[in-house]
């Protein structure tokens, strides 16, 4: 069995704390377009600031 080089361990973390960040940020948008308009009233955004999130795609922050 091969083992990491280095170079491939340092690659590696940045790659699954981006991937991990990707997951999360779909994820969130996902409940996001679940919400209600009370909801997004309670949270204080408006349904353009929903429309203009929910336009992004998932690596955009």
């Amino acid at each position: 069995m091969d083992t990491p080089s280095p170079v491939d361990k340092r690659l590696s973390r940045p790659t699954a704390s981006f991937v991990a960040k990707w997951i999360r940020r779909a994820y969130e948008r996902r409940q996001l377009s679940q919400l209600d308009s009370r909801e997004l009233s309670d949270v204080g955004i408006s349904r353009s600031d929903q429309l203009a999130e929910l336009s992004k795609p998932f690596w955009r922050d």
